[in-house]
């Protein structure tokens, strides 16, 4: 069983480096910049290459680390259908939105740089893959990533 869940946390591995990388290409080379949820949505994927990374370096703690990862895809997937929500109108836009926002009394000079650097609409999709909103995309992956999560976790019940 453990092979077959090496092999697993390897492809969830590689599809984390690869989503990571879409995204920074994205945001970096087609110039598309991430409203605050977005950029919370890539926390799953950078803990789940830090925490699997963390099972074939130390090969302890396994099921314990593959909860963790878990939880953290079940959170992406949570943060990922609240973006949908608010892109569809069902929520509306909460102080994740607007962090970074909260300055008062500017000058006409920093009002200006502020509004350059202000954060992006939760609501706003600046970027669609045939026809659907990234969040739209990344609930679905996250989703199938915890149920492949949970394969691997029992697994390694099955195993002890």
């Amino acid at each position: 069983m453990f092979k077959n869940n090496k092999l697993i946390l390897n492809g969830i591995l590689v599809f984390s480096i690869i989503s990571l990388s879409i995204a920074y290409f994205i945001q970096y080379i087609l110039g598309h910049k991430p409203c605050n949820l977005c950029l919370i949505e890539r926390i799953p994927y950078i803990s789940s290459i830090i925490l699997i990374s963390l099972i074939f370096i130390i090969n302890r703690f396994k099921g314990i680390i593959a909860w963790i990862v878990l939880l953290f895809f079940i959170f992406g997937t949570l943060i990922s259908f609240y973006h949908v929500g608010i892109e569809q109108g069902f929520f509306s836009e909460s102080l994740l939105c607007n962090l970074g926002s909260s300055e008062n009394n500017l000058s006409k000079e920093q009002l200006l740089k502020h509004l350059e650097n202000a954060p992006i609409s939760c609501k706003e999709v600046t970027f669609r893959f045939l026809g659907v909103s990234l969040a739209t995309i990344n609930t679905i992956i996250s989703i199938l990533l915890c149920c492949i999560m949970f394969k691997v976790i029992k697994n390694y019940g099955q195993n002890k």
